[in-house]
């Protein structure tokens, strides 16, 4: 398998994780106050999980529109 396709692979499972942690970050604010103290926890979850994607993304496009 070529890195672009390793990357845009990458890409894929990196979305959905974000998906993911952005689901359980909307869940938990829904259900406040319940749980309020998971708060930070979740947040750094899901912003460490776009921090990534970000940068995949970015790679994906310098790979696939070398300029």
């Amino acid at each position: 398998m070529s890195d672009l396709e390793e990357l845009k692979k990458r890409v894929r499972k990196l979305q959905s994780r974000a998906g993911n942690a952005k689901m359980e970050l909307h869940d938990l604010a829904e259900d406040l106050p319940v749980n309020w103290s998971e708060i930070m926890a979740v947040a750094k979850k899901t912003f460490q999980a776009f921090v990534e994607l970000d940068a995949a993304k970015r790679e994906l496009a310098a790979l696939e529109n070398p300029t």
